[in-house]
C-alpha cells in the first residue's frame, strides 16, 4: 500500500513552474473567453450611462422580450422537469424492450442543430407542412407565435433534466425501492417517498441548467418565431434586431440583463454544489 501510494503521489507532484504555468494558461484562457466578453458587453450597455442603459431595457419591445423569454422558460422547464424524472426513473429502474432507443431519443438534441429543429416545426405546423391546413381552417398559430416558440425551447432543453438524473439513480440502484414494495408499498407510493427524495438535489441541479438552456436558445426560436416585434422575439433575438439596426447600447442592455439571468442561475448552481457536493460529484458518471 506505501509503494502503491508513494507512486500515485509522485503522477501528481509535478514542478511547481510546470503548476504555475498549467495554472497560468487556464486562467488566461478564461479571461479571453469568458471574463472579457462579459466585460465588453457591460462596458458597451454603459458606455452612455447606467441612465441610457435603463432606460433601453425598460423599452415595450425590450419588456415584451424578457416576457415571453421568463414565459417560455416557466412553461419549457416544468414540462422538461416532469419527464426528465420520469425517463430517469424509467430508465434507471426498470428493464424493458426499447430502452436503448429511449435513452438515443433523448440524447438526440444534443446532436442535432437548433436551426434544423425549428425547421422540422416549420415543416410539421407550417402553412404548408403535414397540419398546416388543418391548423389555419382551425385558426391555430403555432409557428410564429408563442406555441412554436415554446415547443422548440422544449425540444433543444429536455435532455438536461433527464441526463442528470440518469447516472444518480442507477448508482443508488434499486435496493430502497424493492425494500418498500416488499413492505407492502405501492409503486406510485415508493415513487414519491423513496425515489423522489433520493434525487431532490440531482432533479433541482438539472432544472437550472435546462432553465439556463432555454432563457439563452436562439437557433430554433430564430425559426420558428418570425421575428415579430413585441410579439415573438425572446430576448436573444431583440438583441440581434437591436444590434442589425445599429442601437448598440439597446442591444448590450439587454445582453446584460440576460447576462445577469444567466449569473443568477451560475450563483444558485454553485450554492446548490456547496450545500450537496454529491451532486457535482455524480454529474458526470
Amino acid at each position: 500500500m506505501g509503494a502503491a501510494s508513494s507512486k500515485a503521489r509522485g503522477a501528481t507532484d509535478d514542478p511547481a513552474w510546470a503548476k504555475i504555468l498549467l495554472i497560468g494558461a487556464v486562467f488566461v484562457f478564461l479571461a479571453l473567453v469568458l471574463i472579457l466578453p462579459l466585460v465588453a458587453v457591460f462596458a458597451e450597455a454603459l458606455r452612455k450611462g447606467l441612465d441610457a442603459a435603463i432606460l433601453a431595457a425598460r423599452q415595450p419591445d425590450a419588456l415584451a422580450a424578457v416576457k415571453l423569454t421568463l414565459l417560455t422558460a416557466a412553461i419549457a422547464v416544468p414540462f422538461n422537469a416532469v419527464f426528465g424524472l420520469c425517463a430517469a426513473w424509467a430508465i434507471a429502474k426498470h428493464d424493458f424492450r426499447g430502452k436503448a432507443l429511449l435513452i438515443t431519443l433523448i440524447d438526440l438534441p444534443f446532436s442535432v442543430s437548433p436551426v434544423v429543429a425549428g425547421l422540422i416545426y416549420v415543416l410539421i405546423f407550417g402553412l404548408q407542412g403535414w397540419f398546416g391546413e388543418w391548423l389555419l381552417d382551425n385558426d391555430i398559430r403555432i409557428i410564429f407565435a408563442v406555441p412554436g416558440i415554446v415547443l422548440a425551447t422544449v425540444f433543444v432543453t429536455f435532455p438536461f433534466v433527464a441526463r442528470e438524473l440518469i447516472p444518480l439513480m442507477q448508482e443508488q440502484g434499486t435496493s430502497e425501492e424493492e425494500a418498500a414494495i416488499s413492505m407492502g408499498a405501492s409503486g406510485l407510493y415508493t415513487f414519491w417517498r423513496v425515489t423522489a427524495p433520493n434525487v431532490r438535489w440531482g432533479l433541482l441541479y438539472g432544472v437550472l441548467l435546462c432553465n439556463a438552456r432555454a432563457m439563452g436558445e436562439f437557433g430554433a426560436v430564430s425559426v420558428v418565431s418570425g421575428h415579430i416585434r413585441g410579439l415573438t422575439n425572446t430576448m436573444p433575438l431583440h438583441v440581434e434586431i437591436l444590434y442589425n439596426e445599429y442601437d448598440f447600447v439597446g442591444a448590450f442592455a439587454v445582453a446584460a440583463l440576460l447576462c445577469l439571468l444567466a449569473v443568477v442561475t451560475l450563483v444558485l448552481k454553485t450554492a446548490l454544489e456547496i450545500a450537496q457536493p454529491d451532486v457535482r460529484g455524480r454529474r458526470g458518471h
